[in-house]
């Protein structure tokens, strides 16, 4: 029977069957982060659950061209000063260097989460003549206008003709009219809803380019518009970012899209839900907040302990999505439980051995419940109750390996199955990966330096004979060391 994904659109507020542009292959721009300042745990959740489900996509067989931009025009803050500018007012650097810093450090973190890379992460930057495009053709089909040197969005003729802004929100016009991000240039709109797709630099801000309208930088939101337009074409599969980004982020770049094209730009949107913590909204001035770093380290007054990042990641795939998650030292522990279980689960699968040819109530039972975890993954990428179906499995593989139930009544079949299916889903979908075999993997290079450095010893001391032992017991081990001008090098022998 073929297996059919469905898919929650906030668009359409219901969930859909996914339907892709080009069967087998999906497009799928998410909102990447803004660079001035250390990725937060909330933004790293975000990314995290988009990296599932780039994941899940990839092994449900779709062929996935994965978007993700980087924030590099800073834009501006409720204070009226540039986010980028501000960043390198506070840390004493180039604006690009600034973008550099924290890119890197964005990069850095979501390997520590081991997120796979997107196919394709363009910067705002490289991308200002596609942007000036998009305002020139905007203007052009009659939703934009000029004014001293800015060009805004005309919300109230937008929404009189096409009916369609406040569709992906679910705001009306009205409401919008008292609401706006902008109110330095509040006296220059024709409407108090209507969002700058240019703006006209002060003299003291730093990131300007030339444009038709003079020198200026591109609005907030036209930059995911022209960019996921560039790489996967006017209208393409999925839409992701968190929920706070549906409006005003994502409802204007609907309308930028079809101004500009007169066509939506995707056909779905999937938005994350936000991250809590001790119950509330994470707030620094209430001192209720924690970074990535002090999670691991424990250096926070919220944790009892540091965890390990794959335990962090494994607490955030035990919620949807599309729920809120609550960061609590208890919630934390527990998911530290539970992952350990799933980790000592997985070592004992890969030791069992079926001895029936003939399939049991039990092998019923055990590919029922793999069957499921997949029914769970094609209903909007439900990974926590995929998730319950493999502890359910570890109650049965543990019977097993116990003897309270019979290994006899398993065929060598759903063995192989499980032992295949297992360690794909937690590897491959979830992505985690085993800290016991990271840890003991750090040892190993700890104890290899030290040996290094006793052979380098001898050496120095002209004692050969204890040099060529070292080495030679190491081969005998398949353990290969080669010296060089920048130092010894030591690796497996292939």
């Amino acid at each position: 029977m073929e297996r059919k994904l469905f898919v929650y659109n906030s668009l359409s507020r219901t969930k859909e069957e996914f339907k892709p542009i080009n069967e087998g292959k999906v497009g799928m721009y998410v909102c990447g982060p803004t660079v001035y300042s250390d990725v937060h745990l909330g933004n790293c959740l975000t990314f995290v659950r988009f990296d599932v489900i780039y994941r899940i996509l990839l092994h449900l067989g779709y062929k996935v061209r994965y978007v993700r931009n980087i924030t590099d025009v800073g834009h501006l803050l409720d204070d009226g000063e540039d986010r980028i500018s501000k960043g390198a007012r506070i840390d004493q650097l180039e604006p690009m260097e600034v973008v550099q810093k924290y890119a890197n450090g964005f990069h850095d973190m979501m390997d520590i989460f081991n997120a796979k890379r997107p196919n394709i992460e363009p910067r705002a930057t490289g991308h200002i003549i596609e942007q000036i495009e998009m305002v020139q053709q905007i203007i052009d089909n009659g939703y934009g206008y000029e004014v001293n040197g800015s060009v805004y969005f005309d919300t109230i003729k937008f929404a009189e003709e096409t009916g369609q802004y406040g569709k992906l929100s679910g705001r009306v016009i009205d409401e919008l009219q008292s609401e706006t991000r902008d109110l330095k240039n509040q006296s220059e709109k024709k409407n108090p809803s209507d969002f700058a797709i240019w703006m006209n630099a002060s003299p003291e801000h730093l990131m300007r380019w030339n444009s038709p309208w003079g020198e200026g930088f591109p609005g907030w939101h036209l930059e995911c518009s022209a960019m996921s337009t560039k790489y996967l074409g006017k209208t393409f599969d999925i839409h992701g970012g968190g929920n706070d980004l549906k409006f005003p982020h994502h409802e204007n770049e609907v309308a930028q899209n079809v101004g500009a094209c007169g066509c939506a730009p995707a056909n779905y949107w999937l938005h994350t839900n936000m991250l809590l913590m001790n119950g509330k909204k994470m707030s620094k001035s209430d001192g209720n907040t924690i970074s990535p770093s002090e999670l691991f380290s424990g250096d926070s007054p919220h944790v009892s302990k540091g965890f390990h990042p794959m335990v962090i990641r494994f607490f955030m795939l035990q919620s949807h999505y599309r729920s809120e998650l609550n960061l609590t030292d208890e919630g934390i522990l527990a998911a530290e439980k539970g992952y350990k279980r799933i980790m000592e689960c997985l070592k004992a699968v890969d030791k069992l051995n079926g001895k029936s040819d003939v399939e049991t109530a039990l092998d019923q039972e055990i590919n029922a419940l793999l069957d499921q975890a997949v029914e769970d993954l094609l209903d909007d990428f439900n990974t926590p109750k995929a998730l319950s179906r493999y502890f359910e499995l570890c109650n049965k593989i543990n019977g097993l390996k116990e003897g309270t139930l019979n290994l006899s009544e398993v065929s060598q079949s759903t063995i192989e199955r499980l032992q295949k299916t297992f360690p794909e889903f937690i590897f491959e979908v979830l992505g985690l990966k085993d800290a016991a075999e990271e840890e003991s993997g750090d040892v190993l290079d700890g104890v290899m330096q030290l040996v290094i450095d006793l052979r380098q010893g001898a050496r120095d001391e002209k004692n050969w004979g204890v040099s060529d032992k070292i080495r030679d017991d190491l081969a005998a081990l398949d353990i290969q060391i080669k010296d060089g001008k920048d130092g010894t090098e030591w690796g497996f022998k292939s």
